[in-house]
């Protein structure tokens, strides 16, 4: 008989393997067998609790975007201003938790992969909904609608930009000089605005 309370246990030890695996690899084209084994699990018994790869994937990805959206309710409570909300947006994407290699390369893989999958691509549209929520919430007491549009697709790509970056090893090394340079691009668009 199992031991109470394992079943959720396991299932994040393997989710959490399936970070680390892809994040290796850099791409979704691994097996249960190669996550199981670094869950130091079977992988029957990865199959038990996911039954196939692509619903382990999900629950990855669904994984993902629950801890990122943690961290960004924790940030966006302590910002007292709409600026402080969008520089709470751009800390959080570039916080320790969150532009650790491997979770940058397991979204970058899902970010391929919700090309060809309905599910996926689902979670993907939630995560940029989202974020462009929680942008406009900041941007648009400070510019008008159009303005605030065009500075949250921006940031948005500028962050993704960054990812992208960290999976190449190519660019900032460190997640404060990306996070510097999104907050330059802030400043200058909102020094822009008329008086």
């Amino acid at each position: 008989m199992p031991k109470l309370g394992m079943p959720p246990l396991r299932r994040k030890e393997l989710i959490d393997a399936a970070i680390l695996t892809i994040g290796e690899r850099g791409t979704l084209d691994v097996t249960m067998t190669d996550i199981a084994g670094r869950a130091g699990v079977s992988s029957a018994l990865a199959h038990h609790y996911f039954g196939a790869k692509d619903e382990l994937l999900q629950a990855t990805m669904r994984q993902l975007l629950a801890d990122l959206t943690v961290e960004m309710q924790q940030a966006l409570g302590r910002a007292a201003s709409p600026r402080e909300r969008i520089s709470a947006i751009v800390n959080v994407n570039f916080s320790v938790g969150q532009f650790r290699p491997e979770v940058v390369a397991a979204w970058l893989a899902f970010y391929v992969e919700a090309q060809r999958s309905p599910p996926l691509r689902r979670l993907l549209r939630i995560y940029v909904r989202r974020l462009r929520s929680n942008l406009m919430s900041g941007l648009t007491p400070l510019v008008s609608r159009n303005q605030a549009d065009i500075m949250s697709e921006g940031i948005a790509a500028l962050i993704d930009g960054f990812y992208i970056r960290r999976a190449l090893k190519d660019g900032l090394p460190n997640p404060r000089g990306a996070a510097a340079v999104i907050e330059h691009y802030v400043k200058a668009c909102l020094s822009s605005q008329p008086a």
